[in-house]
């Protein structure tokens, strides 16, 4: 091995432009090195989707739609607080609907299903699933004032002295998700609805 051969290149060789020795279709290419700055970002980005996927797949991270989905939630469940606290009114009612389900059907289950069953198909109390109804025509103001007034003729209670105003929404908001669900009961009972 000869002096020249052994010392290492000065700066001027490494930063010059060498062409490598093959050519593919008359084109030759140079042998440079790939800037620092893209090195990094590329193996940034490397190390970054590694994490990202050990994360979502193996970790705890929630899925964008997941995530989406809560926030929703959050929303509604802040429009139906609203909807509480505003007056008793056929929107109001059904923005407790559209998100305060859960809390009606607990007031359902602990003092309906004696009369109306789990499903509200109807026992003793008429079926809450069918396109009939005794008391109005199946709008949630008409739900909601005979759950709050109730019916002594027929034996409904008038829950608005029993409820707080807020389980009393709720319930009537569940109810109004039972409507044309007819679920198979107690026979239709009033005049039908729309």
């Amino acid at each position: 091995m000869s002096a020249e051969q052994s010392k290492p290149p000065t700066e001027a060789e490494l930063t010059e432009d060498r062409l490598l020795d093959h050519a593919y279709d008359g084109i030759q290419e140079y042998d440079n090195p790939m800037p620092r700055w893209w090195v990094w970002i590329f193996w940034g980005s490397f190390w970054f989707s590694c994490a990202y996927v050990f994360h979502y797949w193996f970790g705890n991270g929630v899925s964008v739609a997941d995530d989406y989905a809560a926030e929703m939630e959050v929303v509604a469940a802040k429009e139906a607080k609203a909807a509480l606290a505003s007056d008793v009114s056929e929107e109001s009612l059904a923005k407790v609907m559209a998100s305060a389900t859960e809390q009606g059907q607990a007031v359902f289950q602990a003092r309906c299903v004696a009369c109306h069953l789990e499903k509200g198909q109807g026992s003793i109390g008429p079926n809450l699933t069918d396109a009939h109804w005794i008391h109005g025509k199946g709008q949630l103001m008409d739900i909601y004032a005979v759950v709050n007034e109730g019916v002594a003729a027929k034996g409904m209670p008038a829950w608005g002295r029993q409820l707080s105003p807020a389980e009393l929404r709720q319930v009537v908001a569940y109810v109004g998700t039972l409507r044309g669900t007819n679920v198979p009961g107690k026979p239709p009972e009033g005049n039908p609805v729309q």
